[in-house]
């Protein structure tokens, strides 16, 4: 992964910097709407953690996958799975019982995904994820079609003494933010490693890399499992945020979604994928807004967008660098 150029490095910072301080200026733009709002952009935040956890495979990797939906529902049942009813979870239990059982479940559906390649890859993944589908909408581990509810939020508390309160949305909305900025840094972290480039090279040509000595495979799935336990956080902080949960978190639909949001940003580049998914729920609430209809005006958007930045809304801030003029010819 390249470096960021400066101007984009500046963009990023300011947006990053509008969502910090967006509970104090939203709430006197919006001030009838504030609650809504706030609540709704700690989802789209959610949402960018699971694009970003997915651009890691289909971006950097190259694994297109259409059942990363699975992990992040996964994430999110598991949260509902260790709340005691009408009681509240202690999440220094709770979090890391639900990555690690994530971690445990996408390693072995990665060890046999990753002997394929392209669709048989694409097919491979939707399988398992439709079977994570109708696992949960079968059975009544958790409320079978009709989903459970997560009544109480987990408590975040050292030998009984509270250190955050989650229940408030401005408290969770931090934390969410917070997450968010720490999954980034972390897959950056992980791309500027051996291993990284490694997996970027993977992505380039992974033939080239078994000649040069390394087991693509080996690599493949750590990055499918670093990348499966990051989207099962985004889905514990989903059911957090929303009490709820229900199958349709593990459907294809959801992995679709997610994959749009990597194809708009922009792939390969973690931050795309993360804008892509705030253009993708803006766009929404815009056209919902304005027809009942607005699946149409969402698709020709889509496509519009595809067809007009073949590079994604990140392939915009990545042009931004200025090139340094050539050099003047000697004379004659």
């Amino acid at each position: 992964m390249t470096r960021l150029p400066r101007p984009a490095a500046i963009v990023l910072l300011a947006l990053l910097a509008l969502l910090a301080a967006y509970p104090l200026y939203g709430s006197l733009l919006f001030p009838e709407k504030h609650a809504f709002l706030l609540q709704k952009v700690t989802g789209i935040m959610i949402l960018a953690i699971m694009a970003m956890s997915l651009d890691l495979l289909v971006g950097i990797a190259g694994m297109v996958s259409l059942g990363h939906a699975a992990f992040f529902g996964l994430g999110g049942y598991m949260l509902a799975i260790l709340s005691p009813q009408y009681e509240a979870a202690d999440i220094w239990v709770a979090l890391p019982l639900a990555l690690a059982t994530v971690a445990a479940v996408s390693a072995v559906i990665g060890a046999l995904s990753i002997r394929t390649n392209g669709i048989s890859f694409i097919m491979i993944t939707l399988a398992f994820g439709q079977m994570g589908y109708f696992f949960f909408n079968d059975s009544r581990l958790a409320g079978g079609s009709d989903g459970a509810f997560i009544y109480v939020m987990p408590t975040v508390e050292i030998a009984g003494v509270s250190l955050l309160n989650l229940e408030s949305k401005l408290t969770f909305y931090y934390v969410v933010l917070g997450a968010f900025v720490g999954a980034y840094l972390l897959l950056r972290m992980v791309l500027a490693s051996p291993f990284g480039r490694v997996v970027q090279a993977i992505g380039v040509n992974e033939n080239r890399v078994r000649g040069l000595g390394f087991d693509p495979d080996r690599y493949k799935l750590v990055a499918f499992v670093i990348g499966a336990t990051i989207a099962g956080l985004a889905g514990f902080l989903g059911a957090a945020q929303y009490g709820f949960v229900n199958p349709a978190m593990l459907s294809w639909h959801q992995s679709g979604q997610a994959l749009v949001m990597v194809i708009l940003g922009g792939t390969g580049t973690l931050f795309g994928p993360a804008l892509g998914a705030f253009v993708l729920e803006l766009a929404r609430m815009g056209f919902e807004s304005v027809t009942e209809h607005w699946l149409l005006p969402m698709g020709l958007f889509v496509i519009a967008v595809v067809v007009l930045l073949p590079k994604g809304v990140a392939g915009l801030l990545l042009q931004l660098e200025r090139k340094p003029p050539p050099e003047a010819e000697d004379g004659a």
